[in-house]
């Protein structure tokens, strides 16, 4: 007899991974399917990481370590926060996880209860209010809008806080928009928050090295330095350091909640793979000149896709501030024909009509909570990007 809990009930598949799978299947029947929905970069971990791992290998650190991080990893974290963010933490200010992902279903399970309330702006990163829902709480989803460029209005978030409320949730630069927040308006953001004595931030920085035009990413506890003692300033390797399967997320927050998160770690996952934290430790404290050289290669492709599918009849496509997505506006598709036959009338349909017939596979948006977009990765090779873009422009100009 199948049983689930009644909280997995309220959690759909992720939307990213479901896409991924389609491409996959239909790579499998033969079809010439490019597949733009994971969120992982497609440049290799640099040299000097994987020889530390093998280094940890032939030095036998492969058993259990402390539950959330080895010493020297939390001490490379403590670096990092204070050389890159200016942010002065202790090593028992650490939390070290298996990903991102961990580290935020660690610090909402770890202080959440049922009535509670997390405040999610979107488009938002798919799992968030499934994190929170798996936890028994409530996600308070607050839509931004495209003329504010997908960000948080302090209006509106004035308007979803209640007694309730136990944590707002902050990307910046954000899945799946690439757009981030400026030192002004996070400022107006603490501002609000500072009246709100009972509010946790969790600030999600993973994409903080991947940002473009001269943009100075700052974080929440930067700008609003009050609330520091009431954030979780939460990053990784993933993304910047090309680590997406080493898993090694990472977080600096009050000392309470650190305790908290290791209690729950404890009873889960035990501790990361020690071998990805001492990779994590060359990638944190070693050279890195790789950065710049991939963080160009981003924008110009970035640069080629926004101008491309600006161009397709349909769609508009805003220029992101970072990470690797951009989020084109399809709303001039909806309630139209597809070339193949195909009635549009959500961008869940637009998105199908793309993967069935230009087969290019994209997320659509209301995967992120906000439509109707859909979500492309550049994380890719630019002659890939090319034939993609060629395909959705030629589907664009076939819809009647």
């Amino acid at each position: 007899m199948e049983q689930s809990s009644k909280h997995l009930n309220t959690v759909k598949p992720s939307a990213t991974i479901v896409v991924t799978q389609q491409a996959r299947d239909l790579r499998a029947k033969g079809l010439d399917v490019i597949g733009l929905g994971a969120g992982e970069p497609d440049f290799d971990t640099p040299e000097h990481i994987k020889q530390a791992a093998i280094k940890a290998i032939a030095a036998d650190k492969t058993k259990y370590t402390n539950v959330d991080g080895i010493p020297e990893l939390k001490r490379a974290i403590v670096q990092k926060f204070s050389r890159d963010n200016h942010l002065q933490y202790n090593p028992e200010n650490i939390s070290v996880a298996p990903g991102g992902k961990t580290i935020i279903f660690n610090a909402m399970l770890a202080t959440l209860n049922p009535g509670d309330e997390v405040i999610i702006p979107t488009p938002c990163w798919v799992s968030y209010p499934d994190i929170v829902r798996l936890c028994g709480a409530t996600p308070i989803i607050v839509h931004c809008k495209a003329q504010d460029d997908y960000k948080l209005d302090v209006a509106a978030l004035a308007d979803a806080i209640t007694p309730n409320t136990k944590w707002l949730i902050l990307n910046s630069p954000s899945n799946p928009t690439g757009m981030a927040y400026s030192v002004a308006e996070l400022a107006e953001i603490g501002d609000v928050l500072l009246a709100h004595p009972h509010i946790m931030v969790l600030s999600d920085d993973i994409y903080e090295h991947l940002v473009y035009d001269n943009l100075n990413f700052v974080t929440l506890a930067q700008a609003s330095p009050k609330l520091f003692e009431r954030t979780l300033t939460m990053n990784g390797v993933s993304k910047a350091y090309a680590m997406t399967g080493w898993r090694i997320g990472y977080a600096g927050g009050p000392r309470w909640l650190i305790k908290l998160m290791a209690k729950v770690m404890a009873q889960t996952t035990t501790n990361a793979c020690s071998l990805s934290q001492w990779a994590a430790v060359a990638a944190l404290n070693g050279s890195h000149d790789f950065m710049s050289e991939r963080v160009k290669a981003f924008a110009l492709r970035r640069d080629m896709v926004v101008s491309a599918l600006q161009a397709a009849k349909g769609l508009q496509c805003a220029k992101p501030d970072g990470a690797f997505y951009v989020y084109p506006d399809c709303s001039g598709l909806i309630g139209r024909t597809s070339g193949g036959g195909k009635l549009m009338e959500t961008d869940i349909h637009v998105a199908e009509a793309i993967l069935e017939e230009a087969l290019v596979a994209v997320v659509p948006g209301s995967a992120f909570y906000a439509s109707p977009n859909f979500r492309i990765s550049y994380a890719t090779d630019m002659a890939t990007l090319k034939t993609a873009c060629e395909r959705i422009s030629e589907f664009c100009q076939n819809v009647k």
